[in-house]
Formats: C-alpha cells, sequence, structure tokens
C-alpha cells in the first residue's frame, strides 16, 4: 500500500511538471456549453437511476446511480445495478450505511455459508478436541467416540443457531440477520450499538425493529438442546437460565465484530478465525452455565 502510494505521488509530481513546462492548449470557443450540456444530461440520468435502484428498495447511493450510467452514450437509457453488486452480502464486517435487503434465499445462503466457514468449522474440530482432552468423563465419553459426539453435537447446535437466527425468523419477520458496523462513530455510541443490536435489530429496508433472530432464537435453540445434548438438565428452570445466558453473552460477538477489525488492523491477525474461536468458547461455556442448574 505505501508503496503505490510513493508511485502514484512521483506519477503524480512528473504530470505537475509536465503541465508547468508546456503551454495549455486553447480552448474551444463552444467548449464551455458542450461541457454544460453533457454534465446536465449525467445529471438527470444520475437522478433516474437513483430514483429507481434496489428493484424498488430505498435507493443506494448517488456513487450508484452514477455506476448505471453507460459511458459510451449520454443518450442510452442508464442500466440498472443491482446494491448487492456494491457490496459482498456475506462479509462479516459490514461497515456501509447502505440498504442492501438481502432475500429469503440470501438469508439462507448466508446461514450456510456460516456454518460452513473453514475458520467456523476447524474451530468446531479444535474446541472438541480441547474439550475432550481436559475432561474424559465428561457425558460426551472418552476417546475418539466422545470426540466425534462432541463435534456432532457442537456442529448441530452451529446449525440450529444459523438456521433460525440467519434464515428463518429472518425471513418470516423481514429482518436483516448481518451486524452493521459503525467505524466512524465515537467509542461509546459503538459500544452501546452493539450491546443494543442484541434487542434491536435493522429491518430489511434499513428501520429498527425489534431482534426477533435473537428473541425467539435463544429460546427455540435451548428448547431443542435439550433433546440431544448430552448431559444438560431440560427443566425449566436450567433452560430459562440457558436463555438467559445465551442473550447476555450475545452482545460479546458483536462488541468483537465491532472492534476486532480495528485492531486487527494494528496486530495483522486472522480476525475471522479469531472471531470464531471467541464464539466457541463462549457457546462452550454458555452449555457449561446451563449443565450446572
Amino acid at each position: 500500500m505505501i508503496r503505490s502510494l510513493l508511485l502514484l505521488t512521483v506519477a503524480l509530481s512528473r504530470a505537475a511538471a509536465c503541465a508547468q513546462t508546456s503551454a495549455p492548449p486553447a480552448p474551444l470557443p463552444d467548449a464551455p456549453s458542450v461541457l454544460l450540456a453533457q454534465r446536465q444530461d449525467v445529471v438527470v440520468l444520475a437522478e433516474d437511476a437513483l430514483k429507481t435502484s434496489g428493484s424498488g428498495v430505498a435507493p443506494c447511493t448517488l456513487r450508484h446511480a452514477m455506476l448505471s450510467i453507460p459511458s459510451h452514450s449520454h443518450t442510452v437509457a442508464p442500466v440498472r445495478v443491482p446494491c448487492s453488486e456494491l457490496v459482498n452480502p456475506y462479509q462479516r464486517f459490514l461497515d456501509t450505511n447502505v440498504v442492501i435487503p438481502l432475500t429469503s434465499k440470501q438469508k439462507g445462503y448466508l446461514a450456510i455459508h456460516n456454518l460452513t466457514d473453514p475458520a467456523n468449522l476447524l474451530t468446531i474440530v479444535a474446541l472438541s478436541g480441547f474439550t475432550i482432552a481436559i475432561d474424559s468423563d465428561s457425558a460426551y465419553g472418552p476417546g475418539l467416540k466422545g470426540f466425534g459426539k462432541n463435534t456432532g453435537v457442537s456442529l448441530l447446535q452451529d446449525a440450529t443457531g444459523e438456521f433460525f437466527g440467519a434464515f428463518l425468523i429472518p425471513s418470516i419477520t423481514h429482518q436483516d440477520p448481518r451486524y452493521f458496523r459503525m467505524p466512524r462513530a465515537s467509542i461509546p455510541r459503538r459500544i452501546g450499538h452493539a450491546v443494543g443490536h442484541t434487542f434491536i435489530a435493522n429491518h430489511d429496508d434499513g428501520s429498527l425493529m425489534p431482534n426477533y433472530a435473537n428473541l425467539f432464537g435463544y429460546p427455540i435453540s435451548a428448547e431443542l438442546s435439550n433433546l440431544y445434548v448430552p448431559g444438560i438438565h431440560a427443566d425449566p428452570a436450567s433452560t430459562i437460565a440457558r436463555i438467559a445466558t445465551g442473550l447476555a453473552t450475545d452482545p460479546a460477538n458483536n462488541l468483537i465484530t465491532e472492534f476486532l477489525p480495528d485492531v486487527a488492523r494494528h496486530i495483522s491477525i486472522r480476525i475471522i478465525f479469531v472471531q470464531r474461536i471467541l464464539n466457541q468458547v463462549a457457546s462452550q461455556q454458555q452449555q457449561g452455565a446451563g449443565s450446572t442448574f
């Protein structure tokens, strides 16, 4: 990056030197009027594209509208560019305020993408091995059999959470299941945004709404865990405690998503891998807290 900036600076310096030594060309008599007419046409086309971009949803940005204008001729109707082409809808660390709604199909793809992420799978396997290694007398059993059972249960829990939290509930309630960072806001505001996102999320149109994916997702996951997680207590008190633990620890994931990219710029770490490890550790702690009741 620094090398590119240096090369760009040298190129600009040479261009400025050449401009100073060469005589400026004589402007055409009608150049101002031609440029003005072209600029007006571009503005009209940009406004038209801005009004109709996003397939009827709230418009993206003026930059998106300008990208919709064909460069070969200003007389041709603008080409509509979907907003989703400007930002990867499946990337984890989003810091844009552009409204890019996901379809139900895309929310399903997002759930699968989160589940099958190599870092996520590697983390599940590593933590399962670590759990069996430190406690061979756990409900999963010792050795490879216990390791395989622990891995399968953790993967099923993760799949359940993604299915309800990223796909089904957001599709029914028209909620955007993603977390949008606020990198340019103050630290207190970013912390409040991360904590509040546990209960307040974004609608597909960008407006605020209750975070139904969390409010319904944690109870559903807790009830389903009662059916297949070894050694777990299925009584109402234990289930409610695990739901409360999940909601209480949920802001930690948001805080990681909010601030970890800023830290990673300075220490050059694999942010997704680290986030997955911390997520799985929080999940294991949640299960442990629930099993003590």
